[in-house]
């Protein structure tokens, strides 16, 4: 019997789908102490992993999750941000997403680090299911290296997570309750 000859695995360069958005910040992105909001960031950093996810998957996609959005430092109204997004990992249908976000003032000249965050997203077929993506070709050395420590990034977070729902299962109140001794906290019931 004939066996049908597969079709080669498809490979797209992490220069494929480097995407870069950059938007003036407006005082209507303000919060109440003046700064740009972080929910705006946050708006414009999903934006950004959508297109270059996207890009590279040839499909639709979603976020599942996010991982690292840590405010660095404040973002100003007038300043320019720069979202600039690659592919740092891909599995079978998800793609993790490096975000890095830095903040101009054009009056100054003055640019600053003000985000680093990670969102993976998994592609979407026409049937609206996970559908397979291209595989990651690596084209310098930081690529590779950013790849190797998403690998261990997911690895740390399976751990990590299977650790906390082990506490959350086995968590016995009475017998734990000596770590809130020194905390801010109060109880208002008894045990």
């Amino acid at each position: 019997m004939h066996q049908p000859i597969p079709e080669p695995e498809l490979f797209r360069p992490v220069s494929h789908s480097r995407t870069t958005l950059t938007e003036l910040m407006i005082p209507s992105y303000a919060n109440f102490g003046g700064k740009i909001h972080g929910g705006i960031l946050l708006s414009l950093m999903d934006k950004v992993a959508y297109a270059c996810a996207a890009k590279h998957a040839g499909n639709y996609c979603v976020t599942v999750t996010v991982d690292g959005v840590n405010f660095l430092q404040p973002v100003e109204v007038g300043e320019l941000v720069s979202l600039m997004a690659s592919i740092n990992y891909v599995g079978n249908t998800s793609l993790l997403v490096g975000i890095k976000v830095i903040a101009e003032n054009v009056k100054s000249g003055t640019v600053k680090h003000t985000n680093t965050s990670y969102f993976t997203m998994v592609a979407k077929g026409e049937d609206d299911k996970p559908t397979k993506v291209p595989g990651l070709l690596l084209e310098t050395p930081e690529d590779a290296r950013r790849f190797i420590e998403a690998l261990q990034r997911k690895e740390i977070k399976a751990r990590s997570e299977q650790e906390f729902k082990e506490i959350k299962t086995h968590l016995e109140l009475r017998q734990n309750i000596a770590a809130l001794v020194g905390q801010r906290c109060q109880l208002a019931f008894a045990l």
